[in-house]
């Protein structure tokens, strides 16, 4: 026997080849992520406040995550006297309308539905009207993108909740106005770990997301997709994204045609996908929206 070969296939040597790729795999791995999130926290931001203790602000990122990247966030302070508020719509309506009905300030799509029948497929509590509930009747048990609640409490301040595995959960919550959605991205400052074998997990998509810095700002953003100039992102690429911006809990919402931005006076103004073109006419009628509302 080749001697050359024997040792090739020693098992041993084996090991500690596997190990020194996975090493080089990693090391690799952390310098590409050192360098995206410098990128980030380095990156030049459009910005405008749109109402007291409320910044909106855009980014475009060229070769983040190797990648075209643009970002849109609306920041609200914790003293600011905005509040956020949900919106639905039974016949589906586009975010942006659903806005301007309410005279909300700001918006951004919210939950999942049902394409067909217009309901929502996660749990919906408006008001203290429940709307919406999880899917799939069938079984005790939730799906994976609803393993994550966004509630706001009597004043309009969210919080972000680690679901309960079984479906019917969120009967139980005291909240007059809760959307679940998901998965869960961050919960105490802990990247929550993802799923790797589910297209709407790993592939580049249009993201909405919401998350809670430590000192209570809200961060309502959305990554635009499905184009040359905006690529979208994997989900664990936005659980570092929404990280590196502070965030210490963070939603998943409904994204892909749905993601959408609304200032009010502005209209839309992230880059919506539905009409495959790079512009902000691609909005898609959804079933619920999250808004921003300023109380008099």
């Amino acid at each position: 026997m080749n001697p050359t070969l024997r040792f090739v296939s020693h098992i041993p040597c084996s090991k500690k080849v596997a190990a020194l790729v996975a090493a080089l795999w990693m090391a690799v791995s952390l310098v590409g992520q050192t360098a995206d999130s410098t990128m980030l926290v380095n990156a030049v931001w459009q910005t405008d406040t749109i109402a007291n203790g409320v910044v909106f602000k855009q980014t475009a990122l060229k070769d983040y995550f190797s990648s075209n990247q643009y970002i849109s966030c609306i920041e609200v302070a914790p003293n600011s006297a905005a509040k956020l508020a949900f919106a639905y719509n039974k016949d589906l309506d586009y975010t942006s309308q659903m806005a301007k009905k309410q005279d909300a300030i700001a918006a951004i799509n919210g939950s999942f539905f049902d394409m067909q029948y217009f309901n929502p497929i996660c749990y919906l509590r408006i008001d203290g009207e429940n709307v919406g509930e999880n899917t799939n009747k069938n079984t005790p048990y939730r799906k994976y993108y609803q393993y994550g609640t966004l509630v706001l409490d009597d004043n309009g301040m969210p919080k972000i909740l680690k679901t309960d595995s079984l479906r019917v959960w969120e009967n139980s919550l005291p909240y007059q106005n809760i959307m679940t959605a998901g998965p869960l991205l961050i919960q105490s400052g802990k990247e929550q770990p993802m799923r790797d074998d589910r297209t709407f997990v790993t592939h580049r998509h249009n993201r909405t997301a919401i998350g809670i810095k430590p000192d209570g700002t809200v961060l309502m953003m959305t990554v635009d997709g499905r184009h040359a100039k905006a690529q979208g992102m994997t989900l664990v690429q936005l659980i570092k994204t929404l990280k590196w911006l502070g965030c210490v809990d963070a939603l998943n919402m409904d994204g892909g045609g749905s993601t959408t931005c609304y200032i009010k006076g502005r209209g839309v103004v992230n880059y919506p996908s539905d009409n495959n073109a790079f512009d902000h006419k691609g909005e898609r009628k959804v079933s619920n929206a999250i808004l921003l509302m300023v109380y008099f």
